[in-house]
């Protein structure tokens, strides 16, 4: 053993094998200041992965903050020659809100910058470093790549409003082709419109299967082939095997152009690498050129360092109840039965060796929070429980069973006044903000988890916004629906990593599911 390994932790290691590959590559370093001053941030805001920036005054009562972005900074500060390329690495702290809390996090972060006069060539070079610093982290890495000019290209044609161009990226992030299929889906899509945005979800594989999809894909829409001869240098390279194409992959669309791409690795729940390219930043912050960069969460990997092994298993999370129970069912007829589950226990896990799939039964609201970490490769929920948990997860099939609907209600006599602060008891704080500010009222929400039918018989609150199945409940206390927010079902959901390492099974498992369609109830 030699004596960095004994004295180094796993991602000082990493650190010092990531800087030497980059050095290598003709990048110089570049190290910052913690510090920017906050203009910076607040004129870009666009760009930044959340609007939460630490702040504080300096000694001379400038507002400055602590770095929440590693590019905005670089490119503000470093060489602006038009007719070079700029080739920069870096290993530096940010600092960003907690996607599910209030608290903030340090996140080590080592990656490069490419910008400025950049050709094509250059483009395949950041992603071949990328994989690169992949496999110096593990010996069985995937890049998912996208494009998001096809996307967006595709999107902008359906002549929709802003916001419903957003909803359409959603669909394809989320995977969740049951919404284009569904008829109520914004009424302005074509059919064309449609078949093209359904294609772009399934065009998922590697670079040899998916590139006459893509061509097709291309000649529809109009958009141009530079994906394409990208994707034939990089197969040309041999990294087709390390390479996944994913339209799905539209993260950060505000910051991000043309390529983009996430590395995973296995037993890992988060992608723990980011990049793509990312032109629109640059012009804004008066350069001419191209750019693409990534950065591998270094830190992350540190914290993860305990974290088992994945296996050969499919991991399913069932909710505790009658809609897991039912949906076994379905899966047992489909073939995915664990003849272990039949018998009178009380385990909460069983698994099949012969089948390789394990089962385990949780609390329904859990279910979202053990797929996204990865303890669960998919799982049940419905889809009022993963809009409240607002949690990073494929939402893959509809399953047409467990309908209900989410609804406001209240007193039979209640009149609302819209000059007052309505009172909202809720079990679901994040639909019902979601939904009263899209109608700009103003709210007061009380959070509970009994019977939140109490609340405005009491007088507690004005009106309550919960699950309603038949509304008997709500009859018998003198409440009655007075909106409907949305009509709620089952959906089977997938961790996004495990997905790309389980994609034949988790899609086998799809498929025969959907040959077994339950009738509504």
């Amino acid at each position: 053993m030699q004596i960095n390994d004994v004295l180094l932790s796993r991602s000082e290691r990493l650190v010092f094998q990531l800087k030497q590959l980059y050095l290598d590559n003709g990048f110089r370093s570049y190290r910052m200041s913690k510090f920017e001053e906050y203009d910076l941030y607040a004129e870009n805001k666009d760009f930044l992965v959340s609007d939460n920036v630490l702040t504080f005054t300096d000694t001379n009562g400038r507002l400055m903050a602590l770095k929440p972005d590693v590019t905005l900074s670089i490119i503000k500060n470093a060489r602006n020659e038009t007719d070079k390329k700029e080739k920069i690495f870096y290993n530096e702290n940010v600092y960003r809100a907690n996607r599910n809390s209030l608290s903030y996090r340090e996140i080590l972060q080592t990656g490069i910058e490419c910008f400025g006069k950049l050709e094509e060539m250059d483009i395949c070079e950041t992603i071949r470093l990328a994989i690169e610093s992949l496999r110096i982290v593990s010996d069985d890495p995937i890049l998912v790549l996208s494009d998001l000019s096809l996307s967006e290209t595709i999107i902008n044609k359906t002549g929709l409003r802003s916001e419903k161009q957003k909803e359409l990226f959603t669909i394809l992030k989320e995977k969740k082709i049951h919404e284009l299929e569904d008829p109520a889906t914004e009424s302005g899509l074509s059919e064309e419109t449609r078949e093209l945005l359904k294609k772009l979800i399934r065009c998922n594989g590697t670079i040899k299967e998916t590139i006459p999809r893509i061509e097709g894909l291309c000649t529809q829409s109009g958009y141009g082939d530079s994906f394409i001869r990208t994707l034939k240098t990089l197969q040309n390279e041999g990294l087709d095997r390390m390479i996944r194409i994913d339209f799905s992959l539209t993260d950060d669309i505000n910051y991000y152009n043309g390529i983009i791409f996430k590395g995973y690795i296995p037993s890992y729940p988060d992608p723990i690498l980011s990049g793509g390219q990312y032109d629109r930043l640059l012009k804004k912050m008066g350069r001419s050129g191209k750019a693409i960069g990534f950065a591998v969460y270094t830190g992350l990997l540190e914290t993860n360092a305990e974290k088992k092994d994945s296996d050969d298993y499919l991991n399913i999370a069932l909710p505790k109840g009658r809609l897991g129970e039912n949906v076994y069912k379905r899966f047992a007829k489909a073939g995915y039965d664990c003849p272990s589950m039949e018998e009178d226990s009380r385990k909460l896990i069983y698994e099949d060796a012969v089948k390789k799939i394990r089962f385990f039964w949780v609390k329904p609201t859990d279910v979202p929070v053990y797929v996204e970490r990865a303890s669960a490769d998919i799982g049940i929920a419905g889809s009022d429980v993963i809009r409240e948990s607002k949690a990073a997860v494929y939402e893959m099939l509809d399953l047409k069973t467990g309908f209900c609907r989410m609804a406001v209600a209240a007193k039979k006599d209640f009149e609302d006044d819209p000059g007052t602060t309505l009172r909202v008891a809720t079990k679901y704080p994040r639909i019902a903000e979601a939904y009263y500010q899209s109608q700009g009222r103003d709210i007061d929400i009380i959070e509970l988890n009994g019977s939140i039918e109490i609340a405005p018989i009491i007088g507690m609150s004005d009106v309550i916004v919960d699950i309603v199945e038949t509304g008997r409940t709500l009859e018998e206390n003198g409440l009655k629906i007075k909106e409907e927010i949305m009509p709620i079902s089952a959906r089977l959901i997938a961790n996004r990593s495990s997905y790309e390492y389980k994609k034949e099974l988790i899609d086998r498992l799809i498929s025969a599911l959907s040959e077994k369609k339950e009738e509504r109830a």
